[in-house]
Parts: C-alpha cells; sequence; structure tokens
C-alpha cells in the first residue's frame, strides 16, 4: 500500500469537490494502492468557538458582496461541472472545526475516517448544519455507527484538542499553506481539487512502480 495523507478542513469547499474528484478515480479502480489518512487544517483557527454568521464573515473576508461572489463563483461552477452536490446559501453559520476534526481523529481510531469525512462534509455542504453544534456531531457520530454518548462525553472534554493544533501547527511549518493538500508515499505534495482524471494517471503509474517491483 501507499500513504496518501489528505490535509484538509470540513468548511472547505475546495476539500469537498477535492475529495469527490478523487473518490471518481478510486471507484475506477478498486485494488487501488492508496491507504487514505485525513489531517487536521483549520481554515479558521481563531474563529470564536460558537462560530460567525456565514454572510458577515465572507463579506469581512472577501471584503463585501462582490468579493464574495468573485470568490466563490469558480467553486460553484466547479461543483457544477464535476457533479458535486452543494446547497451554499443553506449554511447559515461558518462554524469552529476543532470539534470536527477530533470528531475525525476518533472515527480514524476506529477505522470509520473516510464515512466520517464524508458525512461532515455532507451536513455542511448539502444539509447547512452546523458542524461545530455536539448534538450534530454527535448525530454524525451514531450514523458513522460509533458510539454517540462516548463522543459527547469526549466532546464536553479538552480531549485531543492540543493534539489537533499541534497537527495542524506542523502542517503549517512543513509548507502546507492552503487546502486540501495530497501528500503521496510521504514525498510528494499534491496541492487543491484535482481533477478524477489526474488521480487515475498516479494511480496508474504507481500500479506500474509497483509491478515492476515485484
Amino acid at each position: 500500500m501507499v500513504k496518501l495523507d489528505i490535509i484538509s478542513d470540513p468548511i472547505c469547499p475546495w476539500c469537498y469537490i477535492g475529495k469527490s474528484n478523487l473518490d471518481k478515480a478510486l471507484a475506477q479502480y478498486l485494488d487501488h494502492p492508496f491507504e487514505i489518512e485525513w489531517h487536521p487544517f483549520q481554515l479558521n483557527p481563531d474563529m470564536p468557538a460558537e462560530g460567525m454568521d456565514r454572510r458577515e464573515y465572507l463579506e469581512t473576508k472577501f471584503g463585501g458582496k462582490e468579493g464574495v461572489v468573485r470568490s466563490y463563483g469558480p467553486v460553484v461552477t466547479h461543483a457544477e461541472n464535476s457533479g458535486v452536490e452543494m446547497h451554499l446559501d443553506k449554511i447559515q453559520i461558518t462554524p469552529n472545526t476543532i470539534d470536527a476534526h477530533r470528531l475525525i481523529h476518533w472515527a480514524g481510531l476506529e477505522q470509520r475516517q473516510l464515512l466520517m469525512v464524508d458525512l461532515l462534509f455532507k451536513a455542511y455542504f448539502v444539509d447547512g448544519r452546523d458542524i461545530s453544534d455536539h448534538e450534530v456531531l454527535a448525530d454524525l457520530a451514531d450514523t458513522a455507527e460509533m458510539d454517540a454518548s462516548m463522543v459527547t462525553r469526549l466532546l464536553a472534554s479538552d480531549s485531543d484538542i492540543e493534539d489537533i493544533r499541534a497537527r495542524d501547527v506542523h502542517s503549517r511549518k512543513m509548507g502546507v499553506q492552503s487546502v486540501p493538500t495530497f501528500i503521496v508515499a510521504n514525498q510528494h505534495a499534491v496541492p487543491g481539487a484535482q481533477p478524477p482524471e489526474m488521480w487515475a494517471k498516479v494511480i496508474e503509474d504507481i500500479q506500474q512502480q509497483l509491478d515492476a517491483a515485484e
């Protein structure tokens, strides 16, 4: 197996599109060589715990309504072209994602990480749910067949918060400035929401190298 590390934030639209594109490629190669692990990166590490009104946040970040339209136009276009379901109008809150990252980490310990990432993206970008809300996160844990009561207790504690923050800082020190960033075999960094065709070529190249090494 070849390690594929994915550095991402569950409120990043390009991460959502990038995962969807990767999934399309992986579906064509059921015996693909990747062992996938997701890693935390907070787009807004200083976001208040309760989050912010999404319109206020976006207009502040992008300099008004016109700036938001310019910035999100390409997102909408890429989502439509990629067949990615996305209902940005349903999103009311831009959340702090530290607890969502903790949930992804705990899901990984139970071999449910890929499912949890899917559930968080859908909850945020399709259903417009506040993925900083502990009840929402517990519900997603239950959907993933995790122990929702245990997750609720963990969320109420400081468990793994410093670890998540340290991993985020480590990625930044390693040069990661934006997400998604995909790291293949601990060597090759692939930034951005790459198309399925690119991933298909990477998979085929890796398989050829593995076959030649046998």
